[in-house]
């Protein structure tokens, strides 16, 4: 009988009201960990550095669903089907997975990235500045005020989402991450965000244009067949909110940490760490995301300490626990301390579904941080007793809100 039929299996909480501890404790308890996911679905959860190494890179492990013999049993509107069913390139496996990587590749690529950044500092200096203008003791979300309209902005640029669709596709895509709903929300999102993309999809084709719809939209040879209309709706998904949602968390993490231990500013004006530094260390500290589903393996595969994962077995990574695991960092792997001096972390993932949008994601983080503390030197949290919610989301880590006030001097309100 396989471990993943054990009653006592631990259920994830959807909530993640306390991702990081959860993760000690399935860390301690072997090198695997049979968990319960929303919708009764079991799987195995790995949090440790090495073992996320090991089983990513691992070719008897693949992302396909093709490869789950429990695929007919998951229910319909099942909240994590957003992330581990859809038909693109990072669920694929072996040759078409590298074939399609290839073709999303060139749009995040570093040297493309950098020809972004006049825009991406534009963006930051316009955003940052309506902060500054908020009268003394003015509260505003961090989150709302900056990371997101930031990082939608420069991804909806470099995918050609016309401007009235932007808020619409953002709004349907932070729902679907939500892994508290229901079957039938999750169904009515999954429908709403189609909805999005076809809009998208129809608009490209009637004013295509030199951005990346556009460059989906057509074979990059004569000879490779285009997408299907479920193809590219599931890669547009994929990237847009990969692009964005990531970045986002990231953003937000770091303006927590930092205000909530502002000696590190101190060390920053003094030069005595970098950006680099507290970027590094807010992705081994708190990764932007969590747990990713799903990988499934193709055959048994024994990871020692008694644990077989037995062929078609599905497994859920926890990329963001890596960072905190005590084998990788014995010292104080729970205090975001950017002096340490080494910072492993497997934020952006490992092995061939590395995360495309990593280059850009530290680029926007390094613009929102530079220009937000250097307008902003007297910036302070709103509410600095109060641990901010997390993202409901098993999949998503980062703060749903922070509240701060640029400029001190009178009892902040939310804004």
């Amino acid at each position: 009988m396989s471990a993943l039929s054990d009653s006592r299996c631990p259920v994830l909480d959807p909530t993640a009201r306390a991702a990081h501890a959860d993760a000690a404790v399935l860390r301690a308890m072997g090198p695997a960990t049979p968990v319960e996911l929303p919708g009764g679905v079991r799987a195995w959860s790995v949090t440790r550095h090495s073992v996320i190494q090991k089983l990513t890179s691992d070719p008897r492990v693949s992302r396909d669903p093709r490869h789950w013999p429990g695929l007919a049993d998951v229910p319909e509107g099942w909240p994590l089907a957003v992330s581990a069913l859809m038909q693109n390139f990072l669920n694929a496996y072996g040759e078409e997975h590298r074939r399609l990587r290839r073709r999303m590749a060139p749009s995040f690529s570093p040297r493309r990235v950098e020809a972004m950044r006049p825009q991406i500092q534009a963006t930051a200096d316009r955003l940052v500045e309506a902060l500054h203008s908020l009268p003394p003791g003015r509260s505003a979300d961090i989150r709302r005020a900056l990371s997101l309209p930031l990082t939608m902005t420069v991804i909806c640029d470099l995918f050609g989402v016309p401007e009235a669709l932007r808020e619409k596709l953002g709004a349907s895509i932070d729902a679907l991450m939500d892994t508290t709903a229901s079957p039938e929300q999750g169904q009515a999102r999954m429908a709403e965000l189609y909805a999005r993309l076809v809009e998208l999809l129809e608009h490209k084709r009637a004013h295509p244009g030199a951005d990346f719809t556009s460059d989906l939209l057509t074979p990059p040879t004569e000879s490779e067949a285009p997408l299907t209309d479920k193809e590219l709706l599931d890669h547009l998904f994929l990237m847009l909110a990969a692009g964005y949602e990531t970045a986002v968390n990231l953003i937000t993490s770091a303006v927590h940490a930092l205000l909530s231990r502002p000696e590190h500013l101190v060390q920053l004006r003094l030069t005595t760490v970098s950006w680099d530094d507290v970027i590094e260390e807010t992705l081994r500290h708190n990764g932007p995301i969590m747990h990713h589903p799903m990988r499934y393996a193709i055959e048994d595969i024994d990871l020692g300490e008694g644990v077989l994962i037995r062929g078609g077995e599905p497994v859920i990574i926890a990329f963001a626990a890596a960072g905190r695991d005590p084998e990788i960092h014995p010292d104080s792997p729970d205090t975001f301390d950017p002096t340490r001096s080494g910072k492993e972390h497997l934020a952006f993932g490992h092995g061939p579904h590395f995360c495309l949008g990593a280059h850009l994601a530290r680029a926007e983080t390094h613009i929102a941080l530079t220009t937000l503390f250097a307008r902003l030197p007297h910036l302070t949290l709103a509410h600095p007793d109060q641990p901010p919610a997390p993202v409901p989301s098993l999949s998503l880590n980062g703060p749903a809100q922070l509240h701060v006030v640029p400029h001190p001097g009178a009892p902040g309100t939310d804004g």
